[in-house]
């Protein structure tokens, strides 16, 4: 079932987080980030802030079937080339799960709740250097825009992807 993240859902998303960032970007994003920087109880305090924000426009989801197994966080696009475009700005599933389908349900709620709130287009970022990442939203539709970033806090570079809806 997907539901709206909760205060109480925080320390298992954060855990998601910081597993899955460990698992999919170690080789391209150095280990002093991953193991140093990135910490179960730095991410609790972000998502906190996160969901205490009142100004914040962006939500967030859980995949919990009895055990949350992924999160989601969507909003409006961010970019000021795309004002008009939904954007997925996070999507994580606990390591132990992924191959369950767990990330296409979240990935197609996404475009469920842009296309209810009247967007058509859903884009999102990915590492460059990801190719689980990239080929999961590849079979879902998703094609390269030409739009780069690098990431500085990590060093890497980030490619978008975009899909009509």
């Amino acid at each position: 079932m997907i539901r709206v993240m909760t205060v109480s859902d925080i320390p298992r998303v954060a855990e998601i987080h910081v597993f899955g960032w460990r698992c999919a970007y170690r080789g391209f994003v150095s280990d002093e980030h991953l193991f140093n920087n990135m910490q179960v109880s730095k991410r609790i305090e972000r998502f906190t802030q996160h969901l205490n924000d009142k100004d914040n426009t962006l939500d967030s989801y859980v995949f919990d079937d009895g055990i949350i197994k992924a999160f989601l966080t969507i909003g409006p696009c961010r970019d000021e080339d795309k004002p008009s475009a939904f954007e997925l700005c996070g999507l994580y599933v606990d390591p132990c799960f992924q191959g369950e389908g767990v990330g296409t349900k979240l990935a197609l709620y996404c475009e469920k709740i842009a296309a209810e709130r009247g967007f058509k287009e859903v884009i999102l970022w990915t590492f460059e250097q990801n190719p689980v990442s990239r080929a999961f939203y590849e079979k879902l539709d998703y094609k390269l825009d030409g739009a780069t970033m690098i990431v500085e806090s990590v060093g890497a570079q980030g490619v978008r992807y975009s899909k009509n809806i």
